[in-house]
């Protein structure tokens, strides 16, 4: 494949890509125009693109910032194509990681780029291991894999006003991409009593909740989710727990303690806290109990085929107020097009000479310059990775240079397809 054409503009920090032809709008990006309709879309830039497949585009992108030099790798996605599709890549297990080349290869994927925050450390909690599971929602072809963490108990950046861990960005089944929300609704019923869910294969359960394990969680111990509160990672672990095991509708097991190990395909895993444990150490062993989930849309009447989580940095072509504008990383972001039909993925480069990175806020006036309508800022630094497979090719490449020196086992990311 021929390497593709770069375009160099400026970075300033008061006003992005002045004067660039990649302006959000401009006839000579190619971008859809916030206020026409995308019957069409097109990708910004269409000179600087190479085709991977029909409906599926890569390009680089140099900056240059008061910084240093940056460089943007990026992958284009025409949602209306008839045999293009996004979904999650992920290893199997929420509580599992892999390298994002691996998860790509694993599905025959033409591109993808990292996904969300995970529980990538545990260093609050002597003897309690880090479980890898990503912080927000995941759904992946269809299937509800897990619900957010309570706000406090996330990875990242700070996040912005009015954002949260149950933002996604997500594909419904209109084949149209949205930014949204997904909130956990769900219930334990037992003989005495109906409890609300509070949790789905999550490392942080909320104080006095109850949350359910399946077998998506993987063999990870599950102690990690009594741990830390709703406003602090740091917290102790609670003292006050229980796990109960259901099995075929009734009680198999009952524990004090959270376990570990594989969930078999039948079974789930109840794990109370505080109220919650005082609640579940009523149940005895073959007591019928009843456990009920979904994840449900808050902005949309249109189920989620596939969804991600990310916090958001820019919504109806406008930078949300607040994202910080000082300090810089290496990022990875996703961005919606008009009316959903076009989705664009961007991984910075974390070569040594493209190191400097760009702050939250410079990544949205990115991702608005590059046609995004609504963005979310995805996993950084040492996971920002990008992939693609070039037509022919057996197995992806990683495109960018990981800030690392070498790919990041990650929970989940953005895969692209093209089906025959």
């Amino acid at each position: 494949m021929a390497p593709p054409l770069r375009t160099r503009t400026t970075l300033a920090l008061s006003l992005f890509l002045v004067g660039s032809a990649l302006l959000a709008g401009s006839p000579a990006a190619g971008a859809p125009a916030a206020a026409a309709p995308a019957a069409a879309p097109a990708p910004p830039a269409p000179a600087s693109w190479t085709a991977l497949a029909s409906g599926v585009r890569y390009a680089t992108l140099d900056l240059t910032t008061a910084r240093g030099p940056v460089r943007a790798h990026l992958v284009s996605v025409d949602l209306t194509h008839p045999k293009v599709s996004v979904d999650l890549l992920h290893p199997g297990e929420v509580a599992g990681r892999a390298p994002l080349s691996e998860l790509a290869d694993a599905r025959r994927a033409v591109a993808g780029v990292n996904g969300d925050f995970f529980h990538v450390s545990e260093t609050q909690h002597p003897g309690v291991e880090a479980t890898g599971a990503a912080v927000g929602p995941a759904v992946a072809d269809g299937r509800a894999l897990k619900a957010a963490v309570p706000d406090g108990q996330r990875f990242g950046p700070a996040l912005p006003k009015g954002t949260s861990t149950r933002d996604v960005l997500g594909v419904g089944y209109d084949d149209r991409a949205r930014l949204g929300e997904l909130e956990l609704a769900g219930t334990v019923t037992t003989p005495d009593a109906r409890l609300p869910l509070g949790g789905l294969n999550q490392y942080a359960l909320p104080v006095g909740s109850v949350g359910v394990f399946t077998s998506d969680w993987g063999a990870a111990s599950r102690l990690r989710a009594t741990c830390g509160t709703d406003t602090s990672r740091a917290a102790p672990c609670s003292t006050e727990t229980y796990e109960v095991t259901v099995r075929s509708g009734r009680v198999a097991a009952v524990a004090e303690r959270p376990g570990r190990g594989p969930i078999p395909e039948g079974t789930e895993v109840l794990v109370g806290r505080e109220a919650g444990a005082r609640e579940l150490r009523r149940l005895t062993v073959g007591e019928p109990v009843s456990v009920r989930h979904r994840l449900v849309a808050e902005r949309s009447r249109v189920p989620y085929r596939f969804a991600v989580g990310g916090f958001p940095v820019l919504r109806d072509g406008s930078p949300l107020g607040g994202l910080d504008r000082v300090a810089s990383a290496v990022r990875s972001a996703a961005g919606v097009g008009p009316d959903g039909r076009w989705l664009l993925l961007m991984a910075l480069d974390g070569g040594t000479e493209f190191r400097s990175g760009l702050s939250v806020a410079e990544l949205a006036d990115l991702m608005r310059s590059l046609g995004a309508r609504d963005a979310v800022n995805l996993d950084g630094g040492g996971s920002s990775t990008l992939v693609t497979r070039s037509p022919g090719a057996h197995a992806v490449t990683v495109r960018n240079h990981p800030s690392g020196g070498a790919e990041r086992r990650v929970p989940n990311g953005i895969g692209v397809f093209v089906h025959r």
